[in-house]
């Protein structure tokens, strides 16, 4: 018999704010964080503004040798872990570590070390003086691995890459490992630190990035009719997801019941999404099958909606198509307006909203989106300008990659 799976602790690391009410607070009220690029120098770039995490301390967890042995994108795991851990309330200590996993998302890794030791490399004398650090910093899985470390978990551990569907991919496996009987707890999520030179070159020069550098606050415009692109985003976000039994036993605060998780392949093209949302719209279609959850019975869904041309239109159309023709009343709100966009953290992020949203029935706003698009088809109902108050049971969230990697997650109300 499948056991039921549930999330009973979230952490976030992010632009918006590193810790999970401030983080709320400012995704409520629609609140963003998106201006120049200070990282590097970004001004011979097309794009030049980005959602970056200001002021970011690591050694408020991590002491002295961890730090200078990892990557950002580590830190930030391991920052957001810790918070999420600390949030389910109980005392791993008492559990046989072998119960507790971790299977963790990047789509990048270690971007920030590995062009930084190219760099050096290049620069110098021909000598090869690469840092002993290079590959265990670098490594995508190296985030799974260290907060498996730090806190003692045995179980399942290891990484997820499916670009930017990855987290999605992460919280899916997890939650079928525990629903197996495989495990009790799996610290679930992901981390991405993607703004350095070559990764905000690299997707600059494909023109996937918006590049309205003189109004960088209303940048992401998620279906609207002036949207130009994405904006490239920064942090972690953490889950822990538990057997059902086992929470209720100890007691544990649920955020939500996680009820069915999809993946499919558009096979189409590298990095464009099927023009008519077909792969997208089965991942939807298997993953509220597996939820037991009709369409009609859908209440919120949080879109990929990047505010890329092609991407919002194509997602568009595969919810219209999830949606038929009858009337509905779901409620959806693209909040990478607000946050930027976390490629493959974007999922773990995007699941704590939908949970946040659920557990306080606030569907939060889309911003920025002042003209719809008039391709968008018009039995969708877009929460713009702010939040709105809305009885939520069941949720959806949506998460899309280059490769054709479609992942959807079903939340439902305990």
């Amino acid at each position: 018999m499948l056991k039921r799976v549930v999330v009973t602790g979230l952490g976030v690391v992010s632009p918006n704010g590193s810790d999970l009410k401030t983080f709320w607070d400012n995704i409520r009220e629609g609140r963003t964080e998106i201006g120049p690029i200070t990282r590097f120098d970004a001004s011979l770039f097309r794009t030049r503004i980005g959602s970056e995490i200001k002021n970011f301390d690591p050694s408020l967890l991590l002491d002295r040798n961890t730090i200078k042995r990892t990557d950002i994108f580590t830190q930030y795991a391991l920052l957001s872990a810790n918070q999420a851990i600390i949030d389910a309330g109980f005392d791993f200590s008492k559990m046989d570590p072998f119960e507790v996993g971790v299977i963790w998302g990047t789509g990048q890794g270690g971007m920030e070390t590995y062009e930084e030791q190219v760099a050096e490399f290049v620069r110098g004398d021909g000598h090869p003086r690469f840092s002993p650090f290079l590959i265990p910093k670098f490594l995508p899985n190296m985030a799974a691995g260290l907060i498996s470390i730090q806190h003692g978990f045995m179980g399942i551990n290891y990484t997820t890459i499916s670009a930017c569907a990855t987290s999605n991919t992460a919280i899916m496996d997890a939650f079928n490992y525990i629903r197996l009987g495989k495990a009790k707890i799996i610290i679930t999520g992901g981390s991405e630190a993607p703004i350095t030179p070559a990764s905000f070159g690299g997707f600059s020069a494909m023109k996937a990035m918006s590049h309205r550098n003189d109004d960088p606050l209303h940048a992401s415009r998620p279906f609207d009719v002036h949207r130009d692109g994405f904006v490239m985003a920064e942090g972690a976000g953490a889950m822990v997801l538990e057997d059902y039994d086992h929470a209720r036993q100890r007691g544990a605060t649920i955020y939500g019941e996680v009820g069915g998780a999809s993946m499919t392949a558009d096979a189409y093209h590298m990095t464009a999404t099927h023009p008519e949302g077909k792969g997208a719209v089965q991942a939807m279609r298997l993953a509220l099958k597996e939820a037991a959850v009709n369409v009609a019975d859908l209440d919120y869904l949080n879109p990929h909606a990047t505010s890329t041309p092609v991407g919002d239109l194509s997602e568009s159309k595969a919810i219209a198509a999830l949606l038929g023709t009858a009337e509905n009343q779901l409620l959806i709100s693209a909040t990478k307006s607000i946050t930027g966009h976390l490629l493959g953290a974007a999922g773990a992020i995007e699941a704590i909203i939908t949970l946040m949203a659920m557990r306080n029935n606030i569907v939060p706003p889309t911003i920025n989106t002042t003209e719809l698009d008039p391709e968008i088809p018009r039995n969708l109902h877009i929460v713009t300008g702010a939040a709105r108050e809305k009885k939520i049971n069941a949720a959806l969230s949506n998460t899309f990659g280059f490769g054709g990697h479609n992942a959807t997650v079903v939340f439902k109300k305990v």
